[in-house]
């Protein structure tokens, strides 16, 4: 183990004398854990909004932030975050504000941090698997069409809404599907 901060807070690395009451997608989460390097959850779309998918497991097998991805079919983000997260196997540091060419229809990701106060809502199986936040995770924002970013001006009211801005405090986003259930 390494000083990280991240390491050793969950599951894998710590036994908490619970591993036994684990249910099955707990399992789940912790096979391909390890033996993939991490897991992809996938929330697809449904009546209260559009799907989304992110990462278990980036921090604690290499170091890096989780990712997470809003607005696309759920099969789709769970390509797109198996090719950042395989960047990040291979020793590519993934950071805010950072921009990615090759994961997305040839248009170019970008990356930001999202705020801990989401955590919650979006990320239940993550803190289950390290047992609490802090661990970092970075949204991977995807643009339009015309290469705009959900955030950027002019932006289609469809696009816009497809994201969440989770860098933004909840308090400060803009009301919306992902702040219905807020």
């Amino acid at each position: 183990m390494t000083g990280d901060p991240f390491q050793c807070r969950c599951v894998l690395c710590h036994d908490y004398g619970d591993r036994g009451d684990a249910d099955q997608v707990e399992r789940t989460i912790i096979g391909n854990v390890h033996e993939h390097g991490w897991h992809v959850v996938m929330v697809p779309e449904d009546e209260i909004g559009p799907g989304f998918a992110y990462t278990i497991g980036l921090a604690h097998t290499h170091g890096t932030p989780e990712l997470a991805m809003f607005g696309l079919d759920v099969r789709v983000m769970h390509r797109m975050l198996n090719t950042l997260g395989e960047k990040a196997a291979t020793g590519t540091v993934l950071a805010d504000g950072q921009e990615y060419d090759g994961v997305a229809r040839g248009l170019p990701v970008r990356l930001r941090c999202a705020d801990l106060r989401w955590y919650r809502m979006f990320f239940g199986r993550a803190i289950g698997f390290y047992r609490r936040p802090p661990f970092p995770v970075l949204q991977v924002a995807w643009p339009d069409a015309d290469g705009r970013f959900h955030w950027e001006e002019p932006i289609g009211q469809g696009h816009q809404d497809s994201q969440p801005q989770l860098w933004l405090p909840p308090n400060e986003h803009p009301v919306g599907a992902w702040t219905a259930e807020l």
